[in-house]
């Protein structure tokens, strides 16, 4: 689950290259369970000599795929007793093997999550204590929060990232269709789609259909200033008035013909490159995160560009965690897996292999050092997250125990409006009576 507050207060800096989606509900601080200082744990070796195969799942684009089994490989040079079983997709589907896995007890030993799952995964007591094996001393204590339950660290972040929007400027350009500007507005967007009429050709649309989208509608609702879509407190709260404008203003883009037809825009799969409908062509913008300019940059070379996302009354991006590391609780190795993670995020050896495929390494030192040889897209990434931090949103993971909310019934209600089956009145009642089981 994913919910954001307003927040003036700055997040760690993060770059872009290779990502998503898509969240820190504790408010406790961080305790540092930090190694003395000047630890090398780049060497670190297994617990024992006894061989190890650790399995580890994670979800994420080619680049992501490569830079990961490079680092594993690593790994295993530095200590021969420990090998690897990877198991790596996209992020459709990912969800729901995992958790088949984590019911039946056979969870891999490591396990990469999206922060909006943290709160469920952690209140089932699926994921083991970090400490005192992973050093989080050089960590935000902002990032870790979303990793804690009760003052103890169930996770470590692995990086920040902005949540904007990336178009695609050298068929704009083509065009003839303005490019837009950090700091836009709602306004500018839904203007800049009826303008773009006349110029785009037929089977191409300015935007896919995010009408039912559960994170463009909560980037629109706190722009408009009415807070997180569910509350931190675990309370279902769409402003009635900001969704019907927003459906609306949806229902007529697609009367216009300026998102895809419900069947092609059902079928669009971000990041590939065969179903993605903006790899294809087929659409100009489509929301995304600042670490995702390196994948979407491998499909098209030099043809995208990211902006913010747009705001009204108040900023509609937000900052938050990219992803976490955890240690499944059934793990039979657990240590040899910590002992894995507190290497994977504070190592330099391996900083310098991951770059930035999951955000701007979490780790300050690690951060700092590659500030310093950034590529040219990863400065974009971070033009952006600094673009956003002004005054953007800050992520929270809220309650626990909404997942199935926002992953099946808010999807119901989206592909229902694409499809033109329930009107937008229609739509909100449907969610608000879904939220009611969900209520604390």
């Amino acid at each position: 689950m994913l919910k954001w507050k307003r927040s003036l207060t700055v997040l760690a800096m993060t770059a872009l290259l290779g990502t998503m989606t898509a969240c820190g509900g504790t408010k406790n601080n961080a305790e540092s369970t930090a190694e003395p200082a000047g630890t090398n744990t780049a060497a670190t070796a297994a617990p024992s000599n006894e061989p190890v195969k650790l399995r580890i799942m994670w979800w994420g684009s080619q680049p992501r795929h490569e830079a990961t089994l490079a680092a594993l490989d690593l790994y295993t040079k530095n200590n021969p007793n420990v090998t690897f079983e990877p198991e790596y997709s996209g992020m459709d589907g990912y969800l729901d093997k995992l958790s088949t896995q984590a019911a039946a007890n056979n969870a891999p030993d490591i396990i990469q999550l999206d922060p909006g799952w943290m709160p469920d995964w952690m209140s089932r007591k699926q994921l083991a204590e970090l400490a005192p094996e992973v050093d989080v001393s050089k960590f935000d204590a902002k990032l870790l929060a979303g990793g804690q339950l009760d003052g103890k660290q169930y996770a470590v972040p692995l990086g920040s990232v902005a949540f904007g929007m990336v178009y695609d400027k050298a068929a704009m350009d083509k065009l003839g269709i303005a490019n837009p500007a950090n700091g836009w507005t709602w306004d500018d967007f839904f203007a800049l789609a009826k303008e773009s009429k006349s110029k785009l050709p037929r089977g191409q649309y300015f935007t896919l259909d995010y009408a039912g989208n559960y994170f463009m509608y909560s980037a629109y609702q706190y722009a408009k200033g009415k807070g997180q879509v569910i509350t931190d407190e675990g309370h279902f709260n769409v402003d009635q008035a900001t969704f019907l404008d927003w459906t609306k203003k949806f229902e007529e883009l697609r009367k216009d013909g300026l998102v895809p037809p419900a069947d092609v825009n059902a079928s669009d799969k971000e990041n590939d490159p065969q179903m993605d409908l903006m790899a294809a062509g087929k659409v100009l913008f489509r929301y995304s995160f600042s670490n995702n300019l390196g994948t979407w940059d491998s499909i098209k070379p030099g043809a995208y560009a990211l902006v913010t996302m747009p705001r009204a009354e108040q900023a509609g991006g937000w900052l938050k965690p990219s992803m976490y590391l955890s240690v499944s609780k059934n793990s039979k190795h657990a240590e040899e897996a910590k002992k894995f993670i507190n290497w994977f995020v504070n190592a330099q050896e391996a900083g310098n292999i991951l770059q930035t495929f999951r955000g701007l390494p979490a780790n300050k030192e690690i951060s700092a050092a590659l500030e310093a040889s950034m590529s040219d897209l990863d400065k974009v990434g971070l033009e952006l997250l600094r673009a956003t931090e002004k005054d953007g949103q800050t992520w929270s993971a809220g309650a626990g125990g909404w997942t199935n909310f926002i992953d099946k019934d808010w999807v119901l209600v989206r592909d229902q409006l694409s499809f033109g089956k329930v009107t937008p009145e229609k739509a909100f009642e449907q969610l608000k009576e879904a939220s009611q089981s969900y209520e604390k």
